[in-house]
């Protein structure tokens, strides 16, 4: 076990003595008879906790401890201090000292001291190991493609990171939209503070308002206790109100308030709380089309639509299905420790000509399944979904696709046979788009149109009918 480096900084070599009796077992223990010495070694070596006079002849404990903070931040300084000196010693807490130590000190209390500065200093390294892989898991590159309409996606995002203002995510279920929230938040300046996820559809209708914005004690029959909400979890940092067209008319009423306001109210109260929160909102709805039905706030609209992002489905990407694929492969395989290592020409074919209704999510099931199940090192055709191989237009079976509002599952069967019908007419004429117009009895320019919005490339088709 790795023992706690701590650096004890005193012109009196008795106080030096003392330090090396109290700090003899659990610790690696350096000595500076001044603050000149102690600079030269802070600037050389790391320590995890730094114990220093405040005056000495020289450089004094202030030096020592700016020193301290612009090389290592993390590292926890504790301060002596005579008597007349508390004063300085509590000032130097205001700038970044953990605590201090009045002399003469009992020398139980010294040790309890720099251990527990030695505890908040192992605590802020493993945030920050954290708050690194973190950043590496919601990096930018971990949102796969490399169509023209997702490297706008990354732009974006990235642009989004650099503004501390509210980001409205569009686009429909399973496209991504809650990793491009987490990445947002993740190279921000907030990425220190916490990432609060609320699914607004699934919040209870009776509790929507206690959730988000918290309870005072008797406010509501069951709240035997004052609660916070989710608002106030989230201070500092960000709140990602994914599906936030889901709410009722009533909560995107206190919603719209606490934005402007920034500023919530418990439910029972009547006091405000200030809220430092940075918003991301999520939805699959056309929120601009609800506000004019009459079925979302258009003043919530207005306020969430600072900073769009469109998120675009995965039939508008069809190039990126392979490197999808390969990715979710890796990282199942890996999980499952497998050696599948690549897809069956005949399997890629299938996963290349499906319209994907549920987007990457979808996609990523599909190859987790197909891992799960596969033999051999090799991916098969038969190794994935059967609805994957069914016939234009069939409806998804089973209660995923039940589980979906009818305008939705409407969409998805619609788009589903467009792709597939327009694949099936172009591998018949291997790519013709005159001819394939003329079967199709459309006009060569509406081929062209509907080809582009789906996804399908006619030169695909050219050389092999069934590539």
């Amino acid at each position: 076990m790795t023992k706690t480096r701590v650096l004890v900084v005193d012109d009196k070599e008795n106080m030096l003595r003392l330090f090396e009796k109290i700090l003899a077992e659990g610790y690696e223990l350096a000595t500076a008879g001044d603050g000149s010495r102690a600079l030269a070694l802070i600037a050389n070596e790391s320590f995890d906790v730094v114990v220093t006079d405040i005056r000495m002849p020289g450089a004094g404990g202030f030096e020592v401890l700016r020193a301290v903070k612009a090389r290592s931040p993390s590292t926890e300084v504790v301060m002596m201090t005579g008597y007349g000196t508390v004063a300085d010693a509590v000032q130097a807490m205001k700038v970044g000292a953990y605590d201090y130590l009045e002399k003469p000190f009992d020398p139980d209390a010294a040790a309890m001291v720099v251990s527990r500065a030695a505890e908040r200093k192992g605590l802020k390294d493993e945030a920050a190991t954290l708050r690194r892989e973190l950043e590496g898991t919601y990096a930018f590159h971990n949102i796969v493609g490399k169509s023209a309409k997702m490297l706008e996606v990354y732009r974006l995002l990235e642009q989004a990171a650099g503004l501390d203002i509210t980001v409205l995510l569009g686009g429909e279920t399973g496209t991504g939209k809650e990793l491009a929230a987490r990445a947002i938040h993740y190279h921000s300046a907030r990425k220190a503070r916490r990432f609060v996820p609320v699914n607004c559809g699934a919040l209870p209708s009776g509790l929507v308002e206690s959730e988000l914005f918290g309870h005072v004690k008797g406010s509501f029959t069951g709240a035997v206790g004052a609660k916070a909400g989710l608002f106030e979890e989230a201070d500092g940092g960000s709140i990602f109100l994914d599906e936030v067209g889901e709410l009722p008319l009533a909560t995107q009423v206190k919603l719209n308030r606490a934005l402007q306001e920034k500023e919530i109210r418990r439910v029972g109260s009547n006091d405000p709380t200030k809220i430092d929160v940075r918003v991301i909102a999520a939805t699959h709805r056309d929120l601009r089309a609800e506000a004019a039905a009459g079925r979302f706030r258009e003043d919530l609209f207005y306020r969430l639509h600072v900073f769009p992002v469109r998120m675009p489905p995965l039939r508008e990407r069809a190039e990126d299905v392979p490197l999808l694929a390969a990715h979710f492969l890796e990282k199942h395989a890996r999980a499952f420790r497998r050696d599948t290592s690549e897809f069956d020409p005949d399997a890629l074919r299938v996963l290349t000509g499906c319209a994907w209704p549920g987007n990457v999510r979808e996609l990523e099931n599909a190859i987790e399944r197909a891992v799960a199940v596969a033999k051999g090192p090799r991916i098969m055709r038969e190794d994935l979904p059967a609805e994957l191989s069914a016939p234009a237009g069939a409806a998804p079976p089973g209660s995923a696709f039940t589980s979906l509002p009818y305008r939705d599952a409407v969409d998805q069967v619609r788009e589903r046979f467009s792709r597939e019908y327009l694949v099936a007419l172009m591998r018949e004429f291997k790519g013709n788009v005159t001819k394939a117009a003329e079967r199709a009895h459309v006009e060569r320019e509406t081929l062209h149109r509907l080809l582009k919005k789906h996804g399908v490339r006619g030169h695909n088709f050219r050389d092999d009918e069934s590539s």
